[in-house]
């Protein structure tokens, strides 16, 4: 069951390897802390590798390191509280219509908040360079995070000819391998640990693109690629994947770098919102 995962953990120990029992030893003394930590900053705190954390979640039965998360976060709720506790909000079952309201702006708020506070300007500056200087721009994504990068997509359509984005995963990767040097792929992922995203990074840098990577975590398997990493400030739990919060600093970032994008180069973004604008007013009512 989930709710004894940590008892498993505990009664595996003795069949765990050394960097293996590294793993366990933090998880164990920090579980709640793992709930919001990547594959790599596990591995780090645990010093050991990624490939050490992986063995870890094979070794306990498991899929990969997301179902480590959410059985771990499973095992530390026991069913009486949402996993949003430990965001800090403490969302329960006994929570009023009013309190709930307030914790889940609160969620919102405290989102945003992060995120800008995480912001780097020359870091933004080297990205709009990047985007300007592309002859294509492509917008990746899985999951809830592909809504985000179409999202985007259709942000900068507006204002860019270049941009480009798909949604189905196996046409993601045959679109990121006819990229060049001098294309960018703008990169979704909460976690950075996206098996689909992560393959999508990897073709697309092999094919010399540039990435800018969009995430929460500034070390993880994604980021390992990214020649820019924007980094988005919610925490979202396992059992939180598609969270309004996450999605919400990341369009947060985007509508960062649309508006920036828009200023520095006005006459031009003008002249083509004017042209898309322009295209679609017959469909108004």
């Amino acid at each position: 069951m989930a709710g004894d995962f940590i008892t498993r953990i505990r009664s595996s120990y003795n069949q765990l390897t050394k960097a293996e029992k590294k793993v366990a030893d933090y998880i164990l003394t920090n579980p709640k802390d793992v709930l919001f930590m990547s594959i790599t900053d596990l591995a780090e705190a645990c010093e050991v590798g990624d490939t050490s954390v992986f063995r870890f979640c094979k070794t306990m039965e498991l899929k990969g390191y997301q179902e480590f998360k959410m059985m771990l976060s499973l095992s530390i709720s026991e069913g009486k509280e949402d996993v949003d506790q430990f965001t800090g909000n403490n969302i329960s079952l006994d929570d009023s219509f009013g309190d709930l309201a307030k914790k889940v702006l609160n969620t919102n708020i405290n989102a945003l908040m992060e995120t800008y506070s995480l912001i780097h300007e020359e870091e933004v500056n080297r990205a709009i360079d990047i985007l300007h200087n592309a002859k294509r721009i492509l917008f990746f994504g899985a999951g809830a995070s592909m809504l985000t990068a179409m999202k985007a997509m259709n942000k900068f359509l507006r204002i860019e000819e270049k941009v480009f984005g798909v949604q189905d995963s196996h046409m993601q990767a045959m679109a990121a391998a006819t990229m060049s040097k001098e294309d960018v792929a703008v990169v979704f992922s909460y976690s950075g640990a996206t098996k689909d995203t992560i393959h999508v990074a990897e073709i697309a840098k092999n094919a010399g693109a540039q990435i800018i990577c969009i995430t929460r975590f500034v070390k993880s398997p994604l980021s390992a690629y990214a020649d820019i990493t924007l980094l988005s400030g919610a925490n979202e739990g396992p059992l939180q994947g598609g969270s309004t919060s996450a999605e919400i600093s990341q369009l947060f970032l985007v509508d960062l770098l649309y508006m920036e994008y828009y200023r520095r180069y006005f006459e031009r973004c003008s002249a083509n919102n004017e042209k898309t604008s322009a295209s679609v007013t017959e469909k108004l009512c």
